[in-house]
Parts: C-alpha cells; sequence; structure tokens
C-alpha cells in the first residue's frame, strides 16, 4: 500500500483531498502539514511514497519543499496541488508526477490516483518482493521501446494519454512545446528537445531548431527556398520546414 503525505494549508481542500484519497484509492494517508518546513522535518526520519504538495504554503514555499525532496536518494512521487494552470510547467520541470487544480474536479483526481497505484505495479526488481511474484520462465520480458507507447499531452487544463504514433509534429515555443495530432492542438511542459528524447529516434526527425516531424506522416517534399524543404503531411492541413543545416541527415533519412 502505497504511504502518502499531504501539504496543503487550506482546510477544505486538505480535508477534500483526504475524502477522494480514501474514496477512490487503497493509499493511506499518513500525515497532513499545512507548512512547508514543518513537513520537510517530517520526511527527514520517514518515508512516504507519494507527496500531495499545495505550491502556495507557509515557511517554504511548495516549489523550494519540491527541490529539496528532489535531491532524496529515493524520491516520492509529487503531485502539484495549485489553483492556478500556470504552475504546471513548472512542476512538470520538476520531474512531478502529475499535478491537480483547485477547485478539485473528481474525475481528474481519480485518474491521477489510479495512475498512482498503476505505478507502484511497475516498481523495479529491487524495490519488489519476488517471494510474491509468480514464475514465469516462457514468457520473455518486452524490449523497453514497446514500453513507451504514450505520451502524456496537455489541452485546455486535461492531460490526455495519447499514441506517440498519432503525433504529427511539434513546434518548439520558449518553455512549452505544441504537439499537432489529428484531435487538434496540445502541449507538453517542456522544451522540444526534452521531448524529442522521448520520441522513437526511428520515427521523429528534428528538421528544424523549431520543429520536429513524425517521418511516417510526411506526404509530400517540395523543394523550397534557400535550398530548403517544405514538408506537407497526412490528414492534416500543417506545413513543416527543413531547414538548410539539417537538409543533408533528411535527404539520407529518406533516401532522396
Amino acid at each position: 500500500m502505497l504511504k502518502a503525505l499531504i501539504v496543503e494549508d487550506e482546510y477544505l481542500a486538505r480535508e477534500e483531498l483526504i475524502y477522494l484519497i480514501a474514496t477512490h484509492s487503497q493509499i493511506e494517508v499518513v500525515a497532513t502539514f499545512d507548512d512547508g518546513l514543518e513537513a520537510f522535518k517530517y520526511l527527514q526520519s520517514n518515508k512516504v511514497d507519494v507527496i500531495f504538495l499545495d505550491i502556495n504554503i507557509p515557511s517554504i514555499d511548495g516549489m523550494l519543499l519540491a527541490r529539496n525532496i528532489h535531491q532524496f536518494s529515493e524520491k516520492p512521487h509529487i503531485v502539484f496541488v495549485t489553483a492556478y494552470k500556470e504552475h504546471a510547467a513548472d512542476a512538470f520541470e520538476l520531474e512531478a508526477f502529475d499535478y491537480l487544480l483547485k477547485p478539485f474536479n473528481e474525475q481528474r483526481a481519480i485518474g491521477v490516483l489510479q495512475k498512482l497505484e498503476q505505478a507502484q505495479k511497475h516498481l523495479p526488481a529491487a524495490d519488489i518482493n519476488v517471494e510474491s511474484l509468480p514464475v514465469n520462465t516462457d514468457k520473455p520480458k518486452p524490449k523497453a521501446s514497446s514500453l513507451n507507447q504514450t505520451i502524456n499531452l496537455t489541452q485546455n487544463n486535461r492531460i490526455v494519454v495519447s499514441y506517440i504514433s498519432d503525433i504529427y509534429y511539434a513546434v518548439a515555443n520558449e518553455k512549452i512545446t505544441e504537439v499537432y495530432t489529428r484531435e487538434g492542438v496540445f502541449h507538453v511542459p517542456y522544451t522540444i528537445t526534452d521531448l524529442m528524447e522521448r520520441l522513437p529516434s526511428e520515427s521523429f526527425f528534428r528538421c528544424h531548431r523549431s520543429y520536429c516531424i513524425n517521418i511516417d506522416k510526411i506526404r509530400e517534399i517540395i523543394p523550397w527556398t534557400n535550398s530548403t524543404y517544405l514538408l506537407k503531411l497526412r490528414d492534416i492541413d500543417g506545413e513543416v520546414l527543413v531547414s538548410r543545416s539539417n537538409i543533408k541527415t533528411f535527404r539520407a533519412l529518406m533516401n532522396l
């Protein structure tokens, strides 16, 4: 059973979170705090699996507390709790597990709780009691690449779990990246360089400083100005430019 700590200085929000966790999960809330420093002191001598962490709390704010927790040798999952959606990008930069916006949406909270419990089932072998596992020597372990078929995309305060293969292209937009699919425009709260690290290199190509493209979605390659290419895509109207510095690699990739 996962053990959770809640750090939230608003009484009603704290009580609602306790209720949601107790009603919709097997997670055990072992302690609650309304002060960041007191929570940090508790964590010095007590181990938890997940922390529901408000960002605006007394003494030390949630972001600073999270940065300190990030230095732990055994890091608990952090679910940020905030009334401000603009904090979501900062939360993911700290490798937060997820975030919840206040006032809480019950279905959204249930989804986060289910994801936490699902993550527990995929702990590294060293953290699992092997005596309790069934023995199956005939079935091979899946390849690592097959485990990363989906990606979390954000749209209108919703996190949508999408297949990576459904991404057509992505565009850098400062600290976030816009992601284009047939279902519309989404974003991820990190840079396009970070996005490329999460995408399979056999399908996605960084064709420009500000663009990456799913090469399986290319419909037409048009010679363009200054020895570049303009790419048109299947099923959607987007157009993507291949920069001069990437032409040689692109031509080899596409057998041009």
